[in-house]
């Protein structure tokens, strides 16, 4: 069985001269008092015979609340620890981190309670500067950051501003 695929969007801004890019925090109880290295770009699973692009478009919405267009440039799909495939775009755009709105999902918490709750998807998002997000990333997609740097050091200094 082939290991899952999924998408998604490298938001980046330059501010004051700097590389920001924006990660969103998983939501839930498991990954509530953890932080460094379980952010992500927001990205999901891509379905059977699904775009790739079309994927990642739709899943930054759903976690972001916000739709995104523009000039996507296609960054190397990385392999995750656990074998997961990630394609993701990078996106220069502006989107205020504080007031996102993610899609949830249903949990049985606490375990074994019989009851079931309801969680975001994502609990946060946050504009972090390149070498911050480089730690609070999930390691499996610390490339993305690389290769989005590689990228705007080979364009034109108007290219990014």
């Amino acid at each position: 069985m082939p290991k899952p695929s999924s998408a998604g969007i490298l938001l980046y801004r330059i501010r004051a001269g700097a590389l920001e890019v924006l990660l969103v925090h998983p939501g839930g109880p498991y990954w509530q008092h953890k932080d460094a290295g379980v952010w992500s770009i927001p990205k999901g699973e891509i379905e059977d015979g699904a775009d790739a692009l079309a994927t990642a478009r739709r899943e930054f919405r759903e976690e972001t609340g916000s739709p995104v267009d523009g000039d996507f440039v296609p960054l190397t799909p990385l392999r995750q620890r656990g074998g997961k495939l990630v394609h993701a775009w990078a996106l220069k755009g502006e989107l205020d981190a504080a007031s996102i709105s993610s899609n949830s999902f249903s949990l049985e918490w606490p375990p074994r309670s019989g009851r079931q709750q309801e969680f975001p998807e994502v609990d946060r998002a946050a504009w972090l500067a390149i070498g911050e997000a480089a730690e609070k990333i999930n390691p499996g997609q610390r490339g993305f950051l690389e290769q989005l740097q590689r990228h705007l050091a080979s364009t034109a200094p108007e290219a990014r501003s």
